[in-house]
């Protein structure tokens, strides 16, 4: 069982910011950036290969969602979003990388401290 399958499951804690029926939503405990996040598909599908023209469309979805709360919170003012397929993929799970972009370098924070930034 995979990293994600664990943090859907509930047997590892993670900084959610969103959950449906479909996925889950949570910050990077390793980020890039302040307020780099995940889209974790909830069902263990391997990639975009393995996903539906709808389930990917929702998941686009629930980034621009995301993308807002993150300029809201975060005041970023751009976007990367980026998902591994193969060879490149390093957790052999589904996920989206939201990866904010600012302005000005600025200095990576502390995971929790940007989750409580975000959600409050």
């Amino acid at each position: 069982m995979d990293i994600f399958c664990k943090i859907i499951k509930g047997e590892i804690p993670s900084y959610t910011l969103y959950e449906d029926e479909t996925v889950i939503v949570f910050l990077d405990v390793n980020p890039d950036v302040n307020g780099h996040t995940l889209i974790v598909h909830k069902k263990h599908i391997l990639d975009i290969y393995d996903m539906d023209k709808e389930t990917w469309l929702h998941i686009l979805k629930i980034a621009k969602q995301i993308d807002k709360l993150l300029r809201e919170k975060l005041h970023s003012e751009g976007l990367t979003l980026v998902q591994n397929n193969g060879l490149l993929q390093e957790v052999k799970h589904f996920h989206l990388h939201l990866k904010p972009q600012y302005k000005n370098k600025q200095e990576l924070m502390n995971v929790e401290d940007v989750y409580n930034q975000i959600m409050h």
